[in-house]
C-alpha cells in the first residue's frame, strides 16, 4: 500500500469532497422520494402503509434478472430491481414510481467502502418496504432482514448458476462468516486467486446478487403463503452490549474490546 504523503492535506480535501457529494446526494434523494410519494398518492399507491401489495414470484427468474442487472447497476440495486421490476408489471404502484436505480450506491459495500455487502442490503430494503418496518409493528420485514444477514454469512456463495453465464470458468464458493463486502469478497479472491478487477470476481459478485435475490423471494413467498418462520436469533447487542457480528475474533484476534456496562 502506498504511503500517504500528507495526512492533513488528504483529510481536508477528503472532508470537502464528502461534504460536497453528501449535500448533492441528499438533495437528489429528497427530490426523488418527494416525487415518489406524490406520484404514488396521485395513483392510489401505498407508501406509508404496510404491507405493500405483493404477488408471489419465481425465485429462479428473479435470480436471472438480478444476475444480469448486476452488470448494469451492481449488487444492491440489482437485487431491488429483480423484485420491483416484476412487481411493476404485475401490480403497478407503488413499485412503478420507486427509483430503484438510485440504490446503485450500495455497490462495493456502500460506494466501495467494504461495509455491508450490497446484496443483503438491497434484500433488506425490499423486505422492509413490502412488509413494513419494525416501527410500524410489522416484524416480518425485520425478521426476513435478519435471516438474510445470517444466511448470507453462513452459506457457501454463490449458490446460483445463471442459465447464460457471462464467463465459462467454474467459480469456487466460499463462506464469508460475515455480511461485510470486504470479508466476503476478500475470502473469495484468496480462494480463487483472482484480483478485484478480474472478470471472474465480477461474475462471482453477480452470482451472489442472484443467489441473494433467490433466497429473498423464497422468504417473501413463504410470508405471502403464511408459512414463513424466522430462524435467526442472533443479537450481538444483547450478548456483548454493543452492535456487531458473531465473528469478532476474526479481525480482533484475542483482544476483543469489551463494551462499557456489557
Amino acid at each position: 500500500m502506498k504511503e500517504l504523503k500528507s495526512v492533513e492535506t488528504c483529510n481536508v480535501s477528503r472532508r470537502k469532497m464528502l461534504l460536497g457529494t453528501g449535500a448533492l446526494a441528499a438533495g437528489v434523494a429528497l427530490s426523488q422520494v418527494g416525487g415518489l410519494i406524490k406520484s404514488a398518492e396521485a395513483t392510489g399507491g401505498k407508501t406509508e402503509k404496510w404491507p405493500w401489495p405483493y404477488k408471489k414470484l419465481d425465485p429462479a427468474k428473479t435470480a436471472e434478472i438480478a444476475y444480469n442487472e448486476w452488470y448494469r447497476v451492481f449488487c444492491g440495486a440489482a437485487v431491488i430491481n429483480s423484485v420491483f421490476t416484476q412487481l411493476r408489471e404485475k401490480i403497478g404502484e407503488p413499485y412503478a414510481s420507486f427509483p430503484s436505480d438510485a440504490f446503485v450506491f450500495l455497490e462495493g459495500g456502500q460506494v466501495g467502502w467494504g461495509t455491508i455487502c450490497g446484496s443483503p442490503a438491497g434484500a433488506n430494503i425490499v423486505a422492509n418496504l413490502i412488509i413494513g418496518p419494525r416501527i410500524d409493528g410489522a416484524h416480518a420485514g425485520h425478521q426476513i432482514a435478519q435471516d438474510i444477514m445470517q444466511w448470507y454469512s453462513e452459506t457457501e456463495l454463490p449458490t446460483f448458476t445463471p442459465t447464460k453465464p457471462r464467463i465459462s470458468a467454474t467459480l469456487p464458493t466460499t463462506t464469508s462468516n460475515s455480511p461485510l463486502c470486504h470479508l466476503s469478497v476478500g475470502k473469495w479472491m484468496k480462494a480463487a486467486d483472482k484480483s478485484l478487477k478480474s472478470k471472474e470476481r465480477k461474475d462471482r459478485c453477480a452470482r451472489v446478487a442472484a443467489s441473494t435475490a433467490y433466497q429473498l423471494v423464497t422468504y417473501l413467498n413463504e410470508w405471502k403463503e403464511g408459512s414463513y418462520e424466522a430462524t435467526s436469533d442472533f443479537s450481538c447487542s444483547k450478548e456483548n452490549g454493543i452492535t456487531g457480528q458473531f465473528n469478532c475474533t476474526e479481525c480482533h484476534g484475542d483482544d476483543v474490546p469489551e463494551a462499557p456496562g456489557a
